[in-house]
């Protein structure tokens, strides 16, 4: 029982203590370079231009909220299995 108490209050004090990570600008590490300048551009892009997502990869939602019930539309794939 104790054993357990301790190995959870070790797990918990671990995970705290891992989100307590100290932010920094990015940087290649070390020896290392960024990737080549992709084929067609001019300039070679920074580390925050390569961490910036497109917005074909997070396109913004367009969600329309319903305020009231309604009855659904036909569907017309909405098929009975065949048997």
């Amino acid at each position: 029982m104790r054993s357990g108490l301790l190995a959870l209050t070790l797990a918990l004090t671990s995970l705290a203590l891992a989100g307590c990570a100290r932010q920094t600008e990015l940087k290649p590490a070390a020896g290392a370079e960024l990737p080549p300048t992709p084929y067609g551009e001019a300039i070679q892009p920074d580390a925050g231009d390569l961490l910036e997502r497109p917005v074909q990869a997070a396109p913004e939602r367009n969600v329309e909220l319903r305020t009231r019930s309604e009855p659904r539309e036909d569907d017309p794939f909405d098929l009975p299995p065949e048997g």
